[in-house]
């Protein structure tokens, strides 16, 4: 039996991109790796809806999140990092590891990112040159309205915007040129049904001034490299061809489905997940569901039950795995990632295997958090 892999990444592969995975190596400073990669770039910027540049790095999620830090500012450069969880914590961590000044604005966990008081932090500090946005927070299950934010960072104070899309582009809406974000990362094992191995980086004019006046050091990341050798139609460093060919695979069915389909389907398998956990009797930590996000829903564990006993349920009896808290809420919550490859009957088989692995560590439905 196979698993339900219900986690917010890496996300289950279709079989067009499990074909894709198996084919044999070419030269990576070949003609047919050149094509790929054009081929893979256009159709990047299209799924990112910008005209500027998007460049292929071959790295995790947070490898794409160093790049965008060690490519925009300076040793000693102040910048506001908007914070709603793990991942906002971990690129200030990034920023004060490469000597920056970052200054942390964050937001109680479950809560969605204040416009209005990112708008009083940089009024109150003029010094910051630079804003780095998390747009959906896997580990709380929130999508920040970043359209809202993009308005306060950009629209009136013209600071540069980058933003981790990791988990959202590809899945949610979120127009890079339309929003205005100078930088924007997103990663191959989220919505886009690909192995971990990818990061995409977009990149703005504005974004690229910035880039060239930066004096971080950086090396293996260095994005304008990268620029660079994509226009020759290679890789600075040997890349995962493997995987390349794995997100055109994905980015085919991204197309056949339409972009616009894709953001409609997340919606609603997104809004049939928190329907059915509270009909469950499990309370949502997001505490606006306005911004529950759509790609992750995150719920309470309940009082008297200990996660790690249901999670090994669901996996031994069940053959289905779910995300358990991370960091700080380590234990209080559970996360069902419903991105990418997915459907509603896949999320209700999750439920049903969570109902029987509840009972059978003794939790009813009767004794459930509302």
């Amino acid at each position: 039996m196979s698993v339900n892999l219900r986690i917010p990444g890496p996300t289950p592969l279709p079989d067009p991109v499990l074909k894709a995975l198996s084919g044999q190596m070419i030269n990576h400073r070949g003609p047919e790796f050149a094509t790929l990669i054009a081929k893979l770039t256009e159709d990047l910027k299209k799924a990112f809806a910008t005209t500027g540049d998007v460049v292929i790095l071959t790295a995790s999620g947070t490898g794409g999140l160093e790049a965008a830090v060690t490519n925009t500012i300076s040793p000693g450069e102040r910048c506001l990092v908007v914070s709603i969880g793990v991942f906002g914590d971990r690129v200030f961590d990034i920023a004060k590891t490469y000597g920056a000044d970052p200054v942390k604005l964050s937001f109680l966990l479950g809560q969605a990112a204040d416009p209005d008081k990112v708008r009083q932090a940089l009024n109150a500090d003029a010094k910051i040159t630079t804003v780095f946005v998390t747009h959906n927070e896997t580990s709380t299950g929130v999508t920040n309205d970043l359209g809202a934010l993009a308005k306060v960072i950009k629209g009136e104070f013209g600071k540069t915007l980058v933003v981790d899309g990791i988990s959202s582009i590809g899945s949610v809406p979120c127009p890079v040129d339309a929003w205005g974000l100078d930088v924007a990362v997103s990663g191959s094992q989220k919505g886009w049904m690909t192995p971990p191995g990818l990061a995409m980086v977009s990149v703005s004019k504005h974004g690229w001034d910035v880039i060239a006046k930066a004096k971080t050091p950086r090396f293996y990341f260095d994005l304008v490299k990268a620029k660079q050798s994509a226009e020759k139609g290679q890789t600075p460093w040997t890349p995962a061809v493997s995987v390349y060919y794995a997100l055109d695979a994905g980015l085919k069915m991204m197309f056949a489905e339409g972009l616009e389909a894709t953001h409609q389907r997340h919606a609603r398998i997104g809004a049939h997940t928190r329907a059915m956990v509270k009909r469950m009797g499990f309370k949502l930590f997001a505490a606006d569901e306005r911004y529950a996000s759509n790609t992750v829903t995150a719920c309470h564990v309940p009082e008297g039950v200990t996660w790690k006993q249901v999670s090994e349920r669901l996996r031994n009896d069940h053959q289905t795995v779910l995300a358990g808290g991370q960091g700080p809420l380590m234990g209080k919550i559970f996360r069902i990632g419903h991105l990418g490859w997915v459907n509603e009957k896949e999320i209700d088989q999750a439920g049903v295997a969570l109902e029987k692995s509840l009972a059978a560590v003794g939790h009813s439905l009767g004794a459930r958090s509302s």
